[in-house]
């Protein structure tokens, strides 16, 4: 109850929990919160000086209120002001899917840098776009078919190994959902159903693999 963006509500309790993270331990502690807790209330602006003013070390916003859930379009308006406002790095979040949206958040925010979540979701490849296009002010290319398809069961493997087949199994079953939709996404939703009932490692492997070959 009461954690995380709904701490928007109780500014005092937010800058106890500050207060007592950061004399707790000796490495420099982040933030990462909305804009409020819906479009009356978009406090982030005040809470970005309470935790600058008691030892964060940076901010991370995410362009939505908790009342907005992940509906609607994220705004920068609000990134754009606490980074006005504070001396610590600034990051944006929220609908940040390609190259050019990053450069264009960063350029209107002055945000110190970008933070991806859902958009690379079975595209981890955007990263590295969008490192590129900052630095270089040139587009690249994503992977070829071939290169994608032999990375994404290469993470697979990995997954099985490092967690164990039956955990590894449950693991990768989020990733083989995201890479499937984000290669194929009609052949991907026909395809889900079949692999999620899976629960044996050699066996999800091997339907993964033809699956991507069939693409």
């Amino acid at each position: 109850k009461a954690a995380g963006s709904a701490l928007m509500k109780n500014e005092k309790l937010v800058e106890d929990i500050i207060k007592s993270v950061v004399n707790a331990v000796n490495i420099p502690v982040t933030l990462k919160m909305r804009t409020g807790w819906n479009e009356e209330n978009k406090n982030a602006p005040t809470i970005a000086k309470i935790a600058e003013d008691n030892g964060i070390k940076m901010l991370a916003i995410h362009g939505r209120t908790r009342a907005q859930k992940y509906n609607g379009d994220a705004e920068y308006d609000t990134v754009k002001k606490i980074k006005g406002i504070v001396s610590i790095p600034v990051v944006a979040n929220g609908d940040i899917t390609s190259a050019e949206k990053a450069k264009k958040v960063l350029d209107y925010t002055g945000a110190d840098a970008v933070m991806l979540g859902r958009a690379t979701q079975g595209n981890p490849w955007l990263v590295g776009q969008i490192n590129n296009y900052i630095t270089t002010g040139k587009t690249s290319k994503a992977p070829s078919l071939d290169k994608k398809i032999s990375l994404i069961l290469k993470h697979i493997l990995q997954i099985h190994d490092f967690y164990g087949h039956k955990m590894g199994t449950q693991l990768s079953r989020k990733h083989i959902f995201w890479y499937s939709m984000h290669l194929d996404q009609e052949k991907g939703s026909d395809f889900w159903p079949n692999i999620n009932r899976v629960s044996n490692h050699s066996e999800q492997y091997l339907k993964f693999h033809d699956f991507l070959y069939s693409i």
